[in-house]
C-alpha cells in the first residue's frame, strides 16, 4: 500500500496481488517461530540449516535474557530457545536460565497464556532444561502450579509402551520426547506430522534425519524460512486463503478470485468440516470461515458440517474443548446468517460472553482488539436488534483506547479498530476517530513488520492475514457512504 493519491486508484491491484501470491504458495506465509525453532535446533542438530537456526535464536534474545513476550509470552520461547542452547553449549543459555530463574522460582508464579498446548508444553521443557542442570549439579527450575505435569507424565508413559496417541496431540508431540514415534507409526509424508516441524523432527529423531530418505525430510528442508527459522505451523494453505478471502469479500476485493482459489476451499471441506492444515484435526474455525468465505464468493454450502460441534447455545471449535472462543463463534454466526439458519441464541450467547467494558477476548489472539472486531461485525450483520447495545459498547471501546498517533497499537489492531468503528451509525467522534486511523495506516504503510499476535504454541504473525485486514479496512472506510469522502479528503 502506498500514499493516498496512488493507494485510490490501486486498491484492487493490491488485493489482486495479494490473491495471486498466495494462490502460487500453497503452504502460507506465517511469520518464524522462536518455541519451534529451538526445538528443531535441539531434535534435529543433523538437518540442513542448523547454524543459520542457532543464529536464529541468538539474534532475537533480549537484553534481559529472555526471548519472545510481550509479558508472560515469553515464558515459552525463552524455555525453548534456553533448552535448544544449553543442548548446543552455548553461553547465551545461561543468561536464558537466569532470566527462567527470575520468572518461575520467585516469588509470585506467572500466569500463563492461552497458547496451545501450554499445560503440557511447559513443563516438558523445564523437565529437559532440569536434566541439563542436574549434570551440572545446579538448582531446578519450579513449574507452575497452573502447568499439568500429570498429564505430560502419563502421556509420555503411554507413548513408551506403544500405546496409540489421541489424534489433536499430533500438532504438540515433541513433548513425549525420545518415545514421539511410538504412538503414531504411519503419520509421515510429504507434509509432515501434525502441520509443524517440530513434531515431524520429534517423529523422526535425529538419526532419520541424517539418512535423508524419509519424504518428512524435505518437508522440514521446505519449511526453512529466510530468516533461518521454521513457523510454529505449515502448511496453513486453507487457514490463510479462508480468511484472506472473507476479508477481502467483506470489503468488495475478491473480483480477481480464480475458480482455483475457490476451488481449493470448497475441497477442503468434508461431513466433519475443514481443517487448516494437512496434519491438523478439523475444528469449526476453520469450517465456518470457509462456509462464509464461499458464500461472499456465490458459491454457497450447507452448513451441515458444523453440526458436530453444536454443544447447546455455541459452538465448540474441537471435541471436550478447555476454554470456547468468541471469534469462532462470531464466525459461525456469520457463515449461518449466510446460509439462512436460525442464529439468536448463538448472538445471545456472545453477547453474553462481551467484557464488562466493551471488549471480548479470546484464546486464539493475544490483543482484544481481534475478537471484539469478529463479535462486533458478525452480530451488526446477523445479531439483530438485541445486539445493538453490545455493539454500541464495543465501539465506545474501541473510542477511549485509541493512541494520541491516531492508532490502537499495531497497524493490525488498527484495522481491527476500524472495522468495530464502520459497523455503528457515525457521530462526528467517530468520524475524527477514523480519521485518525486512517492516516496511522497511510503513514505507516511502508512498514510490513507486524508484530507476532496470534495464538499457537508461539505467538505468530500470519502475514498475508494481517495485510488483507489492513486493505480491507482502509477499503471499508473509502467506501462507507456516512465517512468516505470527509474521512479520506481530511486525512490526505
Amino acid at each position: 500500500m502506498r500514499a493516498l493519491s496512488s493507494w485510490l486508484d490501486d486498491a484492487a491491484q493490491a488485493a489482486a496481488g495479494l490473491l495471486h501470491e498466495m494462490e502460487a504458495d500453497p503452504a502460507g506465509r506465517f511469520s518464524s517461530s522462536i518455541y519451534e525453532t529451538g526445538r528443531l535446533v535441539s531434535l534435529a542438530p543433523s538437518l540442513p540449516g542448523h547454524r543459520e537456526r542457532v543464529r536464529f535464536l541468538l539474534d532475537r534474545q533480549r537484553l534481559d535474557g529472555g526471548w519472545g513476550g510481550p509479558g508472560n509470552y515469553a515464558l515459552v520461547p525463552t524455555l525453548s530457545a534456553t533448552e535448544a542452547l544449553l543442548t548446543e553449549g552455548n553461553t547465551a543459555a545461561v543468561r536464558g536460565l537466569g532470566a527462567l530463574f527470575r520468572w518461575l522460582n520467585g516469588p509470585e508464579q506467572p500466569t500463563l497464556p492461552d497458547t496451545v498446548a501450554i499445560e503440557i508444553i511447559v513443563p516438558a521443557l523445564i523437565a529437559d532444561i532440569n536434566a541439563h542442570l542436574a549434570r551440572r549439579g545446579g538448582h531446578r527450575l519450579l513449574s507452575p502450579e497452573s502447568t499439568d505435569t500429570a498429564l505430560l507424565g502419563r502421556l509420555r508413559e503411554e507413548a513408551a509402551n506403544g500405546r496409540p496417541m489421541p489424534p489433536k496431540l499430533l500438532h504438540s508431540l515433541e513433548i513425549l520426547g525420545p518415545d514421539a514415534r511410538n504412538g503414531f507409526s504411519a503419520v509421515g509424508g510429504h507434509d509432515g506430522v501434525g502441520c509443524s516441524p517440530a513434531a515431524t523432527a520429534a517423529w523422526l529423531g535425529d538419526h532419520a534425519i541424517r539418512t535423508g530418505r524419509d519424504p518428512a525430510v524435505r518437508y522440514l528442508n521446505a519449511t526453512r524460512a529466510l530468516d533461518g527459522g521454521v513457523p510454529v505451523a505449515a502448511p496453513l494453505g486453507l487457514f490463510e486463503r479462508s480468511w484472506v478471502l472473507a476479508t477481502l469479500a467483506e470489503a468488495g476485493l475478491t473480483t480477481s478470485a480464480t475458480p482455483e482459489l475457490v476451488h481449493s476451499l470448497r475441497s477442503a471441506l468434508s461431513d466433519s468440516g475443514a481443517s487448516g492444515g494437512p496434519g491438523l484435526p478439523p475444528d469449526v474455525d476453520d469450517t465456518a470461515t470457509v462456509l462464509y468465505a464461499l458464500a461472499l464468493l456465490g458459491h454457497p454450502q450447507p452448513p451441515d458440517s458444523l453440526r458436530p460441534y453444536h454443544s447447546g447455545t455455541h459452538f465448540s471449535c474441537f471435541p471436550d474443548e478447555r476454554t470456547p472462543s468468541c471469534s469462532a463463534n462470531a464466525h459461525v454466526l456469520q457463515a449461518l446468517g449466510r446460509s439462512g439458519a436460525e442464529t439468536a441464541t448463538l448472538a445471545y450467547w456472545l453477547c453474553e460472553r462481551q467484557n464488562p467494558d466493551g471488549s471480548w477476548s479470546d484464546k486464539w489472539h493475544a490483543s482484544p482488539h481481534y475478537a471484539t472486531r469478529c463479535c462486533a461485525v458478525a452480530l451488526a450483520e446477523h445479531g439483530g436488534a438485541a445486539s445493538t447495545k453490545a455493539i454500541s459498547l464495543a465501539a465506545h471501546w474501541v473510542l477511549c483506547n485509541q493512541y494520541p498517533d491516531g492508532s490502537w497499537g499495531t497497524q493490525e489492531e488498527t484495522a481491527y479498530a476500524l472495522r468495530v468503528l464502520l459497523v455503528r451509525d457515525t457521530s462526528p467522534t467517530t468520524a475524527a476517530a477514523i480519521t485518525r486511523g486512517v492516516r496511522y495506516l497511510l503513514d505507516s504503510s511502508a512498514d510490513k513488520n507486524h508484530p507476532p499476535l496470534w495464538h499457537d504454541k508461539d505467538l505468530y504473525t500470519p502475514t498475508r492475514i494481517v495485510q488483507a485486514e489492513i486493505l480491507a479496512a482502509l477499503q471499508l472506510s473509502r467506501t462507507d457512504r456516512d465517512v468516505g469522502e470527509p474521512v479520506w479528503s481530511s486525512a490526505s
